[in-house]
């Protein structure tokens, strides 16, 4: 018995000693000697020395100089690798998609081919007229309640809004609170419907928005006011002014530009992503810098070319760009933006 315990520990302290403590050494050694650089995360500096990221982890870029990378479900947090997990049938992710749409699609055809849609989103929004009826944005609040409590819940600003509203609308809130007896104390996020379909009514053919202005301190402040144009436009009602129009001849636009990657890090864009952004990164550099735009153009295509791979060397797949490279390769030639 105390033969077969003893055995039994030898081999527990060796196990324990091999692939615990042996074989980490040995692969860390051989890292740090002939892979030094993938071995520590394969970490790069920016050109003031500084590490700015990870050639493995992808990070959002919101100047429109850059190019952006794919959408993630996780926040672009690598301690929370995750995908969104909606299904098709889920509005949330025809929501997810159609915003990031509405700003870039331009018409295949007609008059108006090669141009944006977006103009012609806002237009259409001033109108107030959604399938043929009036209050557009009541109606989307009516059809998309989680959506708009999301407007509600994401932005401590409009929570705060909300709570402003509460305030000046008593009779609204004890008709709600009349309505649902359940929620005697109502939060703003359960008045986010209600609260639109009011707002609808009193700013017909606007939507409230954060808008940043400065202060007498000198400092940035941030108020929700009504808007008729602009991004918020663009996006959140791109989806209602497209089955408002399903005839209109769009262009499409690469399935990696709005759709996430099953972990939400992946820090690559196709080369035809890239080549699509190109239409904004080009012309913002070239005002930035002062310079002639197809120049620059030309300059960054060939960026683009050198920092460009396909799987295998090239014999397999579509070319490939690595985002943060990228953008480091014209942040080392143009400067800062």
């Amino acid at each position: 018995m105390l033969k077969n315990i003893s055995k039994s520990l030898w081999l527990l302290m060796f196990t324990v000693l091999i692939c615990c403590g042996a074989y980490p050494l040995v692969l860390w050694a051989f890292g740090q000697a002939f892979f030094p650089f993938q071995a520590n995360g394969s970490m790069v500096k920016g050109p003031d020395g500084q590490i700015v990221g990870s050639l493995l982890i992808a990070q959002p870029f919101t100047k429109d100089e850059y190019f952006q990378p794919r959408p993630s479900a996780a926040s672009y947090d690598g301690s929370a690798s995750a995908s969104s997990a909606l299904a098709a049938s889920n509005y949330a992710l025809r929501d997810r998609v159609a915003r990031a749409l509405g700003p870039i699609v331009t018409y295949r055809s007609g008059s108006n081919a090669g141009k944006p849609v977006a103009p012609d989103v806002e237009a259409w929004f001033q109108k107030d007229i959604y399938q043929g009826n009036p209050h557009l944005v009541q109606q989307w609040a009516d059809t998309h309640n989680s959506i708009a409590q999301g407007w509600v819940t994401g932005d401590p600003t409009h929570a705060a809004y909300v709570t402003e509203w509460q305030k000046t609308h008593p009779a609204v809130v004890a008709q709600f609170i009349k309505n649902n007896p359940s929620i005697p104390q109502p939060q703003p996020s359960d008045l986010a419907v209600v609260f639109f379909e009011t707002y609808s009514a009193e700013h017909p053919g606007t939507f409230p928005s954060g808008v940043t202005t400065t202060g007498k301190d000198g400092k940035p402040v941030t108020t929700v006011q009504p808007i008729k144009a602009g991004s918020d436009i663009q996006t959140i009602f791109f989806d209602m002014w497209r089955q408002d129009h399903p005839d209109a001849d769009l262009n499409d636009v690469p399935g990696d530009l709005v759709t996430s990657s099953a972990s939400g890090l992946d820090p690559h864009i196709s080369l035809q992503n890239a080549e699509f952004q190109l239409d904004r990164v080009a012309p913002k550099w070239a005002a930035d810098l002062k310079r002639d735009p197809v120049t620059v153009r030309t300059e960054i295509e060939q960026i683009l070319q050198e920092n460009s791979s396909a799987p295998w060397g090239g014999l397999i797949g579509e070319k490939f760009i690595n985002v943060l490279q990228v953008n480091l390769a014209l942040r080392t030639k143009y400067g800062t933006p």
